[in-house]
């Protein structure tokens, strides 16, 4: 047997909280992170705190098992590419130091006990670099032990607080008889609004854009909400929606909600209460699931070309490198996309819907399933879409994407939008430009494209070629009249003169 080479662009992040212990294990390709390994064991450390904040042998035994799983996968990797974090409970704990030169020793590596405020900081990052929002963002982060609370805008955290309460603490202190009762919650709930209405003014006085929940507790009930048909957006009217079905199971061994996976249901209900008291005590109207955290944040602070570049196009390259796109034809579509989307923007306002990067990044990624074959190519493109991470774009986004690239030629399927919520009409504006945009790029030449005008009445779209120029070029003529036909058949009307 060789030495073993350890892989130079490969990283791997161990985040100790006080719920689980992740593994993240991700390696820089085509100008991305790739993720290649996720371990995640639930260790529940927090629950071996006693009222002095010293840690029991046996959730210390419970950490050092899980670690010795985690050093079998380390080795491979540079100890450069490799950072520790711990948080909240190994924070609290008076013994911590026992715990933790136990811990080195099994992974041969040092572990970081992080501050509060650093670990709010570094969680805000992983968001920042998993999703786009273009202005202020409160970003959300119930853990184990602690709950983060940050606003911040593009990649810097502007507030950010650690406040004492977590889903596990909660536990042993709220729900300690595992009932499900009306009297459990509204103690957990009132405990935890003692806490965050200390900060609420402060928060509130800074406002913010859009809300990201970046904990188990805001996708558990993601799912849940799926599960029961709706969408997912939380809602203060929807937490206590399923507070009160969690009520009905009457013990925490019996709660059984649609969409509630079994590693999740211990803590569920104390993470549920935290999450109720931030949307009443903060006024929060919704909030979506945001797709990194503490361990993206660590991950990219690690690789030095990703700080603070243009995620979205960082992705979408990304796509074009890795499916061999034509970037000459993907950027013609892109660009007459957009200029037929700005030039009807009075009557449909797809700018004012934020769609204009949607439209971009769906005209340059519609050709990634050509690299398959060509009949099929933007089913093959939808699937290689929806079940790739997309980082830069939230998860509705991404479901629009998919959508429209599985719309965008042949038969326009009649449900296509439905479940996107929110989103449909803008869907529908994109998908209808992009259909035009591909018939008109069609012959994959700059200098054979037409000169025409794009207008827009309600839902009607109207495009006027100059003189004869559909006379001269009767396959250009049949396409665009064969897309009039697609589109009436949805009740959409496009009149081409």
């Amino acid at each position: 047997m060789g030495q073993l080479i350890p892989q130079k662009n490969v990283y791997a992040v161990i985040d100790l909280g006080s719920n689980s212990f992740h593994m993240l294990i991700a390696k820089s390709v085509a100008g991305g992170l790739q993720t290649i390994g996720r371990v995640k064991r639930k260790v529940r450390l927090a629950a071996g705190l006693d009222k002095d904040n010293i840690l029991s042998t046996e959730a210390m035994q419970r950490g050092w098992e899980c670690l010795a799983l985690f050093a079998e996968r380390l080795q491979d990797i540079p100890n450069q590419n490799i950072t520790i974090v711990a948080t909240a409970t190994l924070r609290l704990a008076t013994n911590a130091e026992v715990f933790k030169a136990q811990a080195e020793k099994i992974l041969g590596h040092k572990i970081n006990v992080i501050s509060g405020e650093l670990e709010a900081r570094t969680i805000y990052k992983g968001v920042a670099h998993t999703s786009a929002c273009n202005g202020k963002q409160l970003v959300i982060d119930i853990g184990g032990a602690s709950t983060e609370v940050v606003i911040g805008k593009e990649f810097d955290a502007l507030l950010y607080k650690s406040l004492n309460m977590g889903c596990v603490t909660y536990l042993e202190r709220y729900f300690k008889d595992c009932l499900l009762t009306h009297s459990n919650f509204n103690t957990a709930i009132k405990a935890a609004r003692t806490v965050i209405d200390n900060i609420a003014p402060e928060y509130k006085a800074a406002g913010w854009q859009i809300a990201s929940g970046a904990s188990g507790t805001v996708q558990a009930i993601q799912e849940i909400m799926v599960a029961q048909n709706l969408d997912d957006l939380l809602t203060l009217e929807k937490l206590n929606s399923i507070k009160e079905q969690s009520i009905a199971f009457k013990s925490i061994a019996a709660l059984d909600l649609p969409g509630l996976s079994e590693d999740r249901r211990l803590v569920f209900v104390s993470g549920l209460a935290i999450l109720i008291a931030l949307f009443e005590s903060l006024e929060i109207e919704k909030m979506g699931l945001a797709g990194g955290a503490l361990r993206e944040g660590v991950l990219y602070s690690m690789v030095p070309e990703f700080h603070n570049s243009d995620i979205r196009k960082r992705t979408v390259d990304g796509f074009m490198s890795r499916y061999h796109v034509d970037q000459k034809q993907a950027s013609r579509v892109s660009s007459l996309a957009i200029e037929l989307a700005q030039s009807i923007n009075e009557d449909w306002p797809i700018n004012h819907l934020n769609g204009l990067p949607l439209l971009k990044a769906v005209a340059q990624l519609h050709e990634i399933g050509l690299l398959i074959e060509y009949k099929q190519y933007h089913k093959h493109t939808a699937y290689i879409l929806e079940n790739t991470d997309m980082p830069g774009f939230s998860q509705s986004e991404h479901r629009l994407i998919v959508a429209v690239a599985d719309a965008h030629r042949s038969d326009i399927p009649k449900d296509s939008f439905n479940a996107l919520g929110a989103n449909n009409l803008l869907a529908q504006y994109i998908v209808r430009l992009l259909r035009v945009s591909v018939i008109l790029s069609m012959r994959r030449q700059d200098d054979v494209l037409p000169h025409f005008e794009l207008t827009a009445k309600n839902e009607v779209l109207t495009l006027t070629f100059e003189n004869n120029w559909l006379k001269e070029h009767p396959l250009m003529a049949s396409e665009l009249q064969q897309e009039s036909k697609q589109q009436s058949k949805l009740g959409w009307k496009l009149i081409v003169h």
